[in-house]
């Protein structure tokens, strides 16, 4: 009998470090710590990860950072990207995979001074474009509005240029830029390119063929939190904010009360497919839509399989609504 007890207290103490365990989870965010994270951040900071058995790390992006190399490499599981880089990189043989869409559209635009009305100005304008937008929206930006390269200067995320000549005009997200701007007494024009035609989602979360298939209910828990995150980070933000600070400590409250402002005046979590399907989510028409615009503008060979590039299954029945 005492065996017996034995026996079964252990039993009980192994299944309690079962339902206790956590599966380690990283993910590498697009850029320093922001407002554009904050969904993350907070799924962190309040324990949404941990509710869903995940102990995850948050690392974060940068110029000098490429999260797709990392995660081809092994080093990290998930990424914050564009799934123009993703289709380009299915095009190219790599198995990434596309998990969820907590942002509904691309929140890449263009600032230019208050005497730029329209982008069709763009051809008296020298405008700064960054090394990822070279390979992104430039080349269609280039087409549509009859520019050529001479026009262009790379944008090293200073901008001093900007405050200096008002003949530039500079790529920006109008929940960061903008602001600086604004702190320097600056009227500017902001114009989102979504707004003009531009289709594809970013901030999207990716990860590897070989995670999908391997690990499922990892993504999934992952997928899950993280637009449970988002939610509650556009409810409250102080507890993702904190972190986000923490980790980078040049962000200041008011960059993040504007930035927070501007993804909820746009309606970047809550709207578009999400008001209907909920957050996060994704849809085949968009992904076709984005694969032929990318075909069309000569920035994705024409037989590709752009169906690899995402799947909607994680997200689908989700319906976490705004």
């Amino acid at each position: 009998m005492r065996w017996g007890r034995g026996l079964a207290a252990a039993l009980l103490i192994a299944a309690g470090a079962a339902v206790h365990a956590q599966d380690k989870v990283s993910v590498t965010t697009t850029w320093f710590a922001q407002a554009e994270h904050g969904g993350l951040y907070q799924a962190l900071a309040t324990g949404i990860y941990k509710k869903h058995g995940l102990d995850v790390t948050i690392r974060m992006g940068g110029p000098q950072v490429n999260g797709i190399q990392l995660l081809l490499a092994g080093q990290s599981d998930f990424v914050m990207n564009y799934d123009f880089a993703v289709l380009s990189g299915v095009e190219r043989g790599f198995p990434l995979v596309t998990v969820a869409a907590p942002f509904q559209f691309d929140i890449q635009g263009l600032l230019a001074h208050d005497d730029v009305t329209d982008l069709s100005q763009l051809k008296d304008r020298t405008v700064l474009v960054a090394g990822t937008g070279t390979t992104y929206w430039w080349p269609w930006v280039k087409k549509k509005y009859g520019l050529t390269d001479a026009h262009m200067r790379p944008y090293t995320f200073n901008m001093q240029p900007f405050f200096a000549d008002r003949n530039i005009v500079q790529q920006a997200f109008p929940s960061s830029e903008p602001y600086q701007a604004q702190q320097r007494g600056l009227k500017t024009n902001f114009f989102l390119l979504s707004a003009h035609g531009y289709p594809p989602y970013t901030q999207a979360l990716t990860t590897t063929r070989k995670m999908v298939d391997e690990k499922p209910d990892v993504v999934q828990r992952f997928v899950r939190a993280s637009i449970e995150g988002w939610k509650s980070y556009l409810a409250n933000p102080a507890p993702a904010n904190e972190l986000i600070k923490k980790d980078n400590p040049n962000m200041t409250d008011g960059q993040l009360a504007f930035g927070l402002a501007k993804l909820k005046e746009m309606g970047v979590v809550t709207g578009g497919d999400a008001a209907r399907l909920g957050i996060g989510i994704m849809t085949d028409e968009r992904w076709e839509r984005t694969a032929k615009f990318m075909v069309e503008w000569g920035l994705l060979k024409p037989d590709t399989d752009w169906k690899r590039a995402y799947t909607t299954k994680f997200v689908k029945d989700l319906g976490i609504m705004p």
